[in-house]
């Protein structure tokens, strides 16, 4: 079968490019590298079933020759970090766009050729949630004006888009609400928590915790969220069009929990922990309600934390120390 993966240079995009040839896929990747990495994906260009287009998404409709069976649809800015010119908040026009005529695009081109299609949405979408854990019927928190508004409200309309083509088109477009994820390919420089962690400790610089430390986050190995993004995708619900999935790791964890585990796995680093004023708008509480994909997909994370932050260092120490 073919895939056409948009973003596939990103951090979640060339895991699912992988795993996508592994289980005997023909990928097409349509990436502008706004956000993503060339070197994330540059191992495959030798794969004979792997093709990379450079293209933005928004620029125009696809074209047939994108045609495939499955469309996922991940590309878009997904760091917050306004210091980075990587994140939505450096870019929060082409993020606006990419969730919004990107998806219609993707949605287009599914709709002329009967193809299924992924909407990769967030856990944004739940803003500074007033429900814990949070459930897929919960409609969220969210400021439509913030400074995070180009990403969570352009996630929100990506999904309402997916579900105008659903009800009005018959395409079969299902959706994923991912959750914090982590793992090798993270961009060392994108702003984020762990990223951010873990090169500080590698460079013994001060580890910065924007706050108290007392926020939560629930993080989700890459390797698991595709498994679980395949799981959707494969369904066979007859209502799996239009359906929405939180996928994620239900095992929550303070910040500053997490920088503590960072400082023990890497026992070699002379770091100390720095407190910095609250980033705005950042929600204080973030943790999935899986029931729905444990029930009705048999899926749940397995990749333990401890193994998969080693496996993160690991991976960041290779590129930080590359020329």
């Amino acid at each position: 079968m073919r895939a056409l993966v948009t973003g596939g240079g990103g951090f979640i995009g060339s895991h699912l490019c992988r795993r996508l040839l592994a289980d005997g896929f023909t990928v097409t990747c349509l990436d502008n590298f706004a956000s993503g990495m060339r070197r994330n994906i540059a191992e495959l260009a030798e794969n004979p079933n792997f093709r990379l287009v450079e293209l933005d998404v928004t620029a125009a409709p696809l074209d047939d020759e994108f045609k495939a069976d499955r469309y996922f649809h991940l590309a878009s800015p997904a760091s917050p970090n306004p210091h980075t010119p990587r994140s939505y908040m450096a870019l929060p026009l082409e993020t606006a766009m990419v969730n919004s005529v990107g998806m219609r695009n993707v949605l287009d081109l599914a709709k002329r050729h009967a193809g299924r299609v992924l909407f990769a949405s967030t856990s944004e979408v739940y803003g500074d949630p007033l429900e814990h854990p949070q459930r897929e019927e919960y409609w969220g928190n969210v400021s439509s004006t913030g400074p995070r508004s180009c990403y969570d409200e352009a996630k929100r309309f990506g999904e309402a888009i997916c579900m105008i083509y659903v009800r009005k088109y018959g395409v079969d477009a299902r959706l994923i609400r991912i959750f914090n994820t982590y793992g090798p390919n993270m961009d060392p420089e994108d702003g984020r928590m762990l990223p951010n962690f873990i090169t500080q400790a590698l460079n013994n610089k001060p580890i910065t915790i924007y706050g108290d430390g007392r926020y939560t986050r629930s993080l989700c190995f890459v390797q698991d969220l595709v498994g679980g993004m395949l799981a959707i995708m494969e369904s066979p619900r007859s209502d799996a069009a239009g359906r929405v999935y939180n996928v994620g790791n239900p095992e929550e964890h303070t910040i500053l929990e997490y920088a503590k585990l960072v400082l023990e796995l890497i026992p070699s680093s002379r770091s100390e922990i720095v407190y910095e004023p609250p980033v705005p708008d950042d929600p204080s509480r973030r943790k999935p309600d899986i029931t729905r994909a444990q029930a009705e997909l048999g899926w749940q994370p397995s990749v333990p934390l401890r193994e998969g932050l080693q496996k993160t260092i690991d991976y960041f120490r290779e590129v930080t120390a590359s020329p």
